[in-house]
């Protein structure tokens, strides 16, 4: 049977385009709707990617403007704040993704499921880049005993695009909303003002100034590895391929210290890279999460339930898909 059409709500900006791409380069027969306010910009976008059809879309209206016609999933990519794609896509029994709400913005979502726990699988997926950081964490970590301390430096790059959606959620979850979690000696705590400025260093060395920054990746990573303290730690600057003389990128500096599993003190040091910037790391973790839960990927389709994207994504895969894209996993000398 036909797979009906994964619906990329917003699928006509930078992101959606990203994994429209992916998804149909890895899976031409399965249909796409690129759906977004602006008719002509969608269609736009379909064309591009090719086995896509650009859609205009009503987030007030209860079927989202698209009457009847049948999706297989829903992801969001952009901030939705009435929740509507999320109750359009439990009423139809589909997946549901989305990549902006912050950590103080989760409750419609985790409400909306607690009320209808088995209508669908709900990905809470604004972690760093969709899984860019935390499953490579999660993988390093496996080297550990006992990890203490997880630190997590993410460097944006000035001249890295990331489109009007994206700039509108870091705008939000750093400027409007000033508070950011950490964990610190086992407790969860919020950094504001001057506590919230921190520091780290970039894939080259270079110490970059940085503000505490609250994802999805802090809550996970404390949680699956029950390290007393989870740092995020956000910059925007010169990356250091541009400080270089190449072109920018974008890089996660991963950082753990802890015990191996013999008892003996251990540090890492692993970035994450690509150098066309952050969009292709998210596009790439939004594809693979629908794969997943479509199983798209040869095993069965994931079932009900509330889900981090690292908990669908199996690390090996995600590996072997970063590198298709051009990203790069580098072990550091530790400082």
């Amino acid at each position: 049977m036909a797979l009906a059409p994964i619906l990329l709500v917003g699928g006509s900006g930078i992101v959606g385009r990203w994994a429209a791409r992916l998804l149909h380069a890895a899976h031409p027969e399965v249909p796409l709707l690129l759906g977004g306010r602006d008719l002509a910009r969608a269609q736009e976008a379909a064309a591009e990617i090719g086995g896509a059809e650009g859609v205009a879309l009503q987030l007030d209206a209860t079927d989202l403007g698209l009457g009847e016609r049948p999706v297989s999933a829903v992801a969001v990519l952009f901030t939705d704040d009435k929740v509507a794609a999320l109750r359009f896509a439990q009423t139809r029994g589909v997946p549901h993704l989305s990549i902006s709400p912050g950590i103080i913005e989760m409750g419609p979502e985790v409400a909306a499921y607690i009320h209808r726990p088995q209508a669908a699988p709900v990905v809470l997926g604004t972690e760093w880049l969709v899984g860019a950081t935390t499953i490579p964490t999660l993988e390093f970590a496996k080297a550990f005993g006992r990890v203490h301390d997880i630190t997590i430096g993410a460097l944006l790059d000035e001249q890295d695009a990331a489109g009007p959606a994206a700039y509108a959620d870091l705008e939000r979850q750093t400027k409007t909303v000033p508070a950011a979690l950490t964990r610190r000696d086992g407790a969860f705590t919020w950094c504001v003002g001057d506590e919230a400025r921190t520091s780290f260093r970039a894939a080259d060395g270079t110490e970059m100034e940085a503000s505490t920054f609250s994802v999805y990746d802090v809550l996970g990573l404390a949680t699956a590895t029950d390290a007393l303290n989870v740092h995020f730690k956000l910059a925007l600057g010169v990356s250091s391929t541009r400080r270089r003389g190449e072109p920018m990128s974008t890089e996660i500096i991963i950082e753990l210290a802890g015990e191996d599993h013999a008892g003996q003190l251990l540090r890492t040091r692993h970035a994450v890279v690509h150098p066309q910037g952050q969009m292709p790391l998210t596009g790439l973790g939004v594809a693979m999460v629908l794969e997943r839960l479509l199983g798209l990927d040869g095993k069965p389709a994931a079932p009900a339930g509330l889900y981090f994207p690292y908990q669908l994504l199996e690390p090996a895969v995600y590996f072997a898909r970063l590198r298709e894209i051009g990203g790069q996993v580098l072990t550091l000398d530790v400082l």
